[in-house]
C-alpha cells in the first residue's frame, strides 16, 4: 500500500466510515452474547468475604502485619509490581486519594493501585511513539518539523492523564447506577428491619434482592454485612461503605444509622425518614432532567428541523416562480 494514499484525505474518510459502521454493528450486536454479569459478581462478593474472613482469623491468631498485598496481588501482576516498586512510582504517582477513588470505581486491593501507576507511566509513551510515527512516516510531507514533535509531546502530555479520565468515567457510571437503586434497597432494608431482622440481615438480603437491578450496589451491601459481622467497630464499617460509593445520599444515610446506633433510636425511624428523603430526591432528578430538555432541543431543532421545514415549505414556492421564468 503505498503512503500517498494512506494521506490521502477520501482515504482517511473511508477508514473512519468503516471505523464508525464497525462500532455501530458492535454496539447493536453485543448486548445479544452478553452474559448476565450477576452470577459472576455475586461469587467475586463471596470471594472477598472469604477473604475479610481469613484476613480477621489472621489478625486475630497472630497480630501480625496485613497481609493483603499477599491476598489480593496475582501472579499476573507480579511484574508490574516490581517494576513500580523498583523505581519508587507509587509514592510519586499515587495517593491515598488514589486509591479512595479506585475503590469508589470497584477496584479493589492494591493490585490496581500498581496497574494504574504503571498505565500512567506507560500510556504516554505509547502515544508518543504513535503519534511520532503518525507524524514522520503518514504525515512527513504534510507537516512542517516544529508541528512533527509538537505534535506527539502534546499527545504524550495527554496520555498522561487518560488513567484518570477512565478511572473518573468508571466512577461515574457506578455511581449513577447505584444513585438509581439506592431509594429502592432503603425501601427493601426498611421492611427488612421492621420485620424484626437484623441490621446484618437486613444489608445480606437486600444485596440478594437488589442485584437484580444494581450490581455494585449488591456488591458493596454485601462487603458491609462481612464488615459489620467481623470489623471492631460498627461505625467503621458504615463509613467504609460511604467512602466507598461517594455519593451524597449514601453518606447521609450511614451517618443516620451511627447516630442511630450511638444514641439508642429506633433504626426504622432513621431508614424511614431517609427513604423519603432519597425518594424525593430521585424525583427531584427526574424532574430535573424533564425541564433541561426544552432548552438542550432548541439548538439541534434550529439546525437541523427549521432547514428541513423551509425546504419543505419554500421549495414548491422556488419552484413555481422559476419555472414561470
Amino acid at each position: 500500500m503505498d503512503v500517498s494514499n494512506i494521506a490521502n484525505s477520501q482515504f482517511l474518510l473511508a477508514m473512519l466510515t468503516m471505523i464508525a459502521v464497525a462500532g455501530t454493528v458492535f454496539v447493536i450486536v453485543m448486548p445479544i452474547f452478553e452474559r448476565n454479569a450477576l452470577k459472576h459478581r455475586m461469587k467475586s462478593v463471596a470471594l472477598e468475604r472469604d477473604r475479610l474472613r481469613a484476613k480477621e482469623r489472621a489478625r486475630l491468631a497472630t497480630e501480625k502485619g496485613d497481609a493483603r498485598a499477599s491476598l489480593r496481588m496475582q501472579s499476573g501482576g507480579q511484574n508490574i509490581r516490581s517494576i513500580v516498586d523498583r523505581f519508587n512510582l507509587r509514592s510519586m504517582l499515587a495517593d491515598e486519594n488514589t486509591q479512595n477513588r479506585l475503590r469508589m470505581a470497584g477496584y479493589r486491593g492494591t493490585a490496581p493501585v500498581y496497574t494504574f501507576v504503571f498505565a500512567r507511566v506507560v500510556m504516554p509513551i505509547i502515544l508518543f511513539l504513535v503519534a511520532l510515527f503518525y507524524c514522520y512516516v503518514i504525515l512527513a510531507d504534510a507537516l512542517n518539523p516544529a508541528l512533527q514533535l509538537l505534535i506527539p509531546a502534546t499527545v504524550a502530555a495527554l496520555g498522561f492523564f487518560v488513567p484518570n479520565i477512565y478511572v473518573q468515567n468508571a466512577i461515574d457510571k457506578r455511581q449513577l447506577v447505584i444513585r438509581r437503586a439506592w431509594p429502592d434497597a432503603l425501601d427493601l432494608m426498611l421492611i427488612c428491619v421492621e420485620s424484626g431482622m437484623s441490621i446484618e440481615a437486613a444489608f445480606q438480603r437486600v444485596a440478594e434482592e437488589i442485584g437484580i437491578q444494581s450490581i455494585p450496589l449488591a456488591e458493596e451491601m454485601s462487603l458491609t454485612t462481612a464488615e459489620l459481622s467481623y470489623l471492631g467497630e460498627r461505625r467503621k464499617a458504615y463509613e467504609n461503605l460511604a467512602n466507598r460509593t461517594g455519593l451524597e445520599g449514601v453518606k447521609n444515610v450511614m451517618m443516620a444509622l451511627i447516630q442511630a446506633e450511638r444514641y439508642g433510636t429506633p433504626v426504622a425511624s432513621a431508614l424511614r425518614v431517609m427513604a423519603d428523603e432519597n425518594r424525593q430526591q430521585r424525583m427531584q432528578e427526574a424532574e430535573k432532567k424533564a425541564a433541561s430538555l426544552p432548552p438542550k432541543l432548541t439548538v439541534p431543532m434550529i439546525v437541523f428541523f427549521l432547514p428541513v421545514l423551509f425546504f419543505v415549505i419554500m421549495g414548491p414556492a422556488v419552484m413555481q416562480v422559476s419555472a414561470s421564468f
